[in-house]
């Protein structure tokens, strides 16, 4: 129905309800209106970052709008992830809306209203969970974090007026509020049905960027351009939609329709407040998945759909400013003077406190298995610790190679940033952002109560190991300007940049490490004890549940599929590559009388809850599956 749609219908849609029209009489009549809005959905976000959907007939919503908006809806524990919250026995959770934000319609263009032929549309409206007259949710931690930093950093500088002067601002009765903003970027693979990933090719393809910013063609062309069109109708405000590192040339069939579709995308978008960030980021994955799917594509915002080539991230950009009584934004990242010095004493702090604490912010960026196969040396995957500023104050740079990066422009002090590399399409960016403003509320106390200079906090951020300062860790480095992955040695960059967790489980075990560095994500009581508790066990729930009905299923197949082929013109080497083949199935996935294979092994510590042994069996199994494909491809290489 969306390719028989014209602009000028499409036009005449409401795509959302702005936060100034939520009043009982404004949504009534925008509902009376517009009668192809037929449902109403509370969208809450649990811990995981999963969002609720119902159909709520429009007819029902508006027989008393006024003690909807006020009470929501209750469901149950079982229909969100709260562990150890929303339990068995007390499973009771209130959906509330939340009045604060945009609300947006939702369209199905497969299924049009009788009355007006225009598609289906479901208001879903952005919502809190509660649970015994608390919030429990992403959004409502991430709303606690906004109010906890924005009241803390304006205490701090009206206690500290001297660091106003460092970004322009003389007194603080100039500022009227502190304003956070954020922006994400959404990379994802699109595909034609029933394609199996070439991944040799794609490899090949990915090392020659033969796509990278290419021109799009046929259907991806027509769905990204849809998506950018219906996206600015949103109110989203998009930037650019371009082809990723990844990905093949299509093919066109005998009816001149793409097929062998295997592509890459970026979609941008502007900045928003950082509530109204994360929203847009849930309305656009799936309009973006509607819209490619009614062109014959399959969508996914998996972090590492195919191993051995380039995953999708989500850069996540993270800002802070102050709006004055006279209307100007000044950003508190910037410099007075951004030739001489590249960020603000409170841009310093802020980028410190990320890294000093990200053992603990790690765990709700990277939470699954999917998004540890991307964060592997390699690919431009941001695993170190680390951080850049730039070759010089005088021309900004950016390193790739980072955990998070310092941007910069010289002409415009507005667009000063900091860019956390590692989150992926499928992160929970509402924790993830919350987590963050902690992290850098933390180090902003440091560098503000402590009336550091922008080149004191740069030479304490450029200190060596062993070298000991007031706030950063003693044996630890933070700023690289080289290619962290080229310029040291594994063992070099672990010791320099701590070890990067490699399954879900070391991730969550840096809760009970980093006693100390919870302090920040606690402060205020934005997090708690309960909510971290709940999100931790709620990831190694996960971990254990994919490791054990998926990861080892596709597994075996993958073990499986890997089948003798040499029956004539045999050689000695396809005989001595085929038995390390075999040998190496038969460990993998074969049982005898006295002895397990990997995969038993990993099934019987998951059933005894051993998790540290069922974390390094997993590194194991990864590296052996990954072994067992490299030489099945030697191996078909020498066959006819």
């Amino acid at each position: 129905m969306l390719k028989e749609l014209k602009k000028d219908t499409l036009s005449n849609l409401v795509y959302f309800i702005p936060r100034d029209k939520h009043s009982a009489k404004d949504i009534k009549e925008i509902l009376d209106n517009h009668p192809e809005i037929e449902f109403i959905s509370l969208v809450g976000v649990d811990l995981r970052g999963n969002d609720t959907d119902e159909k709520i007939p429009s007819s029902v919503f508006l027989e008393d709008v006024d003690k909807f908006i006020q009470t929501g809806i209750q469901t149950d524990g079982s229909s969100v992830v709260l562990d150890n919250i929303a339990t068995l026995n007390d499973a009771k959770v209130e959906i509330i809306p939340d009045r604060s934000v945009d609300w947006f319609v939702d369209y199905n263009f497969q299924n049009s209203n009788d009355k007006t032929h225009l598609p289906v549309g479901t208001l879903r409206i952005p919502s809190f969970l509660v649970h015994n007259g608390s919030r429990v949710c992403s959004r409502s931690i991430l709303k606690k974090s906004i109010e906890n930093f924005k009241e803390e950093m304006l205490r701090l500088v009206c206690k500290n007026s001297d660091v106003l002067k460092t970004v322009g601002i003389e007194d603080c009765e100039e500022i009227k509020e502190i304003v956070l903003t954020s922006a994400t970027e959404l990379e994802f693979w699109v595909n034609t049905p029933e394609d199996k990933a070439d991944e040799e090719k794609l490899s090949t393809s990915q090392n020659l960027k033969e796509q990278y910013w290419k021109r799009t063609q046929g259907t991806v062309r027509t769905a990204l351009e849809k998506s950018i069109y219906l996206m600015e109708k949103y109110g989203v405000n998009p930037e650019m939609g371009h082809k990723e590192v990844g990905g093949i040339t299509s093919a066109i069939n005998s009816r001149g329709k793409s097929n062998h579709v295997m592509e890459q995308l970026e979609i941008d978008w502007k900045y928003s407040d950082a509530i109204q960030a994360a929203d847009n980021e849930l309305i656009i994955r799936n309009l973006v998945n509607d819209i490619f799917k009614n062109y014959g594509l399959e969508v996914t915002f998996a972090a590492k759909p195919i191993e051995g080539v380039a995953g999708s991230g989500e850069h996540t950009h993270l800002g802070v400013a102050a709006k004055l009584n006279n209307g100007k934004i000044v950003n508190l990242f910037s410099p007075s003077d951004m030739k001489a010095e590249y960020a603000s004493p409170i841009g310093f702090g802020a980028l410190m406190g990320i890294l000093k604490n990200y053992e603990l912010l790690n765990p709700f960026v990277t939470s699954s298995n999917d998004a540890l196969n991307r964060l592997k040396p390699g690919f431009e995957a941001p695993v170190c610790i680390v951080s850049s500023l730039g070759k010089s104050v005088d021309i900004p740079s950016r390193n790739r190679s980072i955990l998070v990066g310092l941007i910069r422009d010289l002409e415009n002090p507005l667009g000063t940033r900091f860019e956390l590399r590692a989150p992926n399409p499928m992160s929970n960016t509402y924790i993830i952002l919350a987590a963050s403003y902690q992290a850098m509320l933390d180090g902003i106390k440091y560098a503000i109560e402590n009336k550091k200079t922008s080149k004191e906090l740069e030479k304490e951020f450029s200190k060596k190991s062993g070298e000991i300062t007031g706030y950063l860790e003693k044996n630890r480095e933070y700023r690289s300007e080289e290619d962290v992955f080229e310029f040291y040695k594994e063992e070099e960059r672990n010791n320099l940049f701590g070890i990067p967790p490699k399954t879900v489980w070391e991730n969550a075990k840096n809760f009970d490490r980093h006693e100390e560095k919870k302090k920040a994500l606690k402060y205020n009581n934005v997090f708690t004890e309960q909510t971290i508790d709940s999100f931790k066990e709620s990831i190694i729930n996960q971990w254990i549940r994919e490791l054990k009905d998926r990861i080892i299923c596709d597994n075996m197949e993958i073990v499986r599929s890997c089948k003798k082929m040499h029956f004539e013109d045999v050689t000695d080497l396809d005989i001595v590559n085929w038995q390390k083949i075999h040998t190496l199935r038969c460990y993998l996935m074969k049982d005898k009388t006295d002895e397990k294979s990997l995969f038993t092994r990993i099934r019987d510590a998951i059933e005894k809850k051993n998790y540290d042994l069922v974390s390094n069996l997993q590194i194991e199994m990864n590296e052996k599956i990954r072994l067992l494909k490299d030489l099945y491809v030697i191996y078909k290489r020498n066959l006819f």
